[in-house]
């Protein structure tokens, strides 16, 4: 296999049964505003999949693209196709694809702030039709997961801190017992230490609960721990993928996403700056 730094964009996928397949999107916004160009990725059965860039480079838009939440926003795929477990999900509605295990947890930790804990989590299971009892049993997976929620159960969301109300996305999700969970910016305002724990329960649950995730990360260290494969997304296009540790052995990912070179940390004026290698450009 040939490294990241040598391989073109896209040549390569992750390893495993394809889950979820993005190829070769458009989106477009207000029909004239052209956000996407050509994206294409794919998610394997199980994996964890780090979709990687700036703020604006198109993360969040290829999820939305993903879960159908773009018309919502006036936006639309008007080239290209996505297929989730081979069907292409373009005329599915977001609950169509809830009911298939496709779920997202938006940026920005949304909950509803009146609600207590638990019934956030509850509203996690509204398409579910397998009883009280089922949904008792994943409200205690949950719990299982994330214990500090427990001991939160009856605290109104919107008193909880920053970190319990990503967790509480999160547990929200996982009570629709989900396939694959489109995770948009979940390190967003949260300390390290915060961050480090969230990681850590996503790792658990696509470890013990085969879950799969595509994590749109802005904090390119923590997500290549945790994920095997990445795409880099610049300006709306796919710049770099490749296996998560070859990604961060990168020069170029070092270099203008860690603020790092061969000859360590570099200031935020040296690296915003940079020349783009001809290798990056699409």
């Amino acid at each position: 296999m040939s490294t990241a730094t040598e391989k073109t964009a896209g040549t390569e996928a992750p390893q495993g049964e394809t889950l979820l397949s993005v190829n070769n999107i458009e989106v477009i916004y207000d029909h004239v505003i052209l956000v996407l160009k050509g994206v294409s990725l794919e998610v394997p059965e199980g994996g964890v999949v780090a979709l990687l860039g700036a703020n604006g480079a198109g993360k969040s838009t290829t999820l939305k693209a993903i879960s159908n939440l773009l018309r919502a926003e006036r936006g639309d795929v008007t080239k290209g196709s996505i297929t989730y477990r081979g069907e292409n999900v373009h005329a599915m509605t977001p609950n169509d694809l809830v009911r298939r295990g496709v779920i997202q947890v938006m940026e920005g930790r949304h909950c509803f702030e009146h609600l207590t804990v638990e019934e956030n989590l509850l509203t996690g299971a509204y398409t579910r039709g397998d009883g009280s009892g089922a949904i008792r049993d994943s409200l205690e997976k949950v719990y299982h997961y994330f214990p500090r929620l427990k001991e939160r159960r009856s605290s109104q969301a919107g008193y909880t801190s920053g970190g319990e109300q990503q967790m509480t996305a999160l547990g929200r999700a996982l009570m629709a017992n989900p396939s694959m969970i489109l995770l948009d910016e979940p390190s967003m305002g949260l300390a390290p230490q915060l961050v480090e724990e969230i990681f850590e329960i996503v790792n658990a649950l696509n470890k013990q609960e085969r879950v799969s995730f595509l994590l749109a990360e802005q904090n390119t260290m923590v997500a290549l721990k945790y994920a095997s494969y990445g795409y880099i997304l610049e300006n709306g296009r796919v710049v770099m993928d490749g296996e998560a540790r070859a990604l961060s052995d990168n020069e170029d990912v070092k270099e203008f996403y860690l603020g790092l070179d061969s000859g360590g940390r570099k200031s935020f004026r040296d690296v915003k700056h940079y020349r783009r290698r001809k290798r990056w450009l699409a």
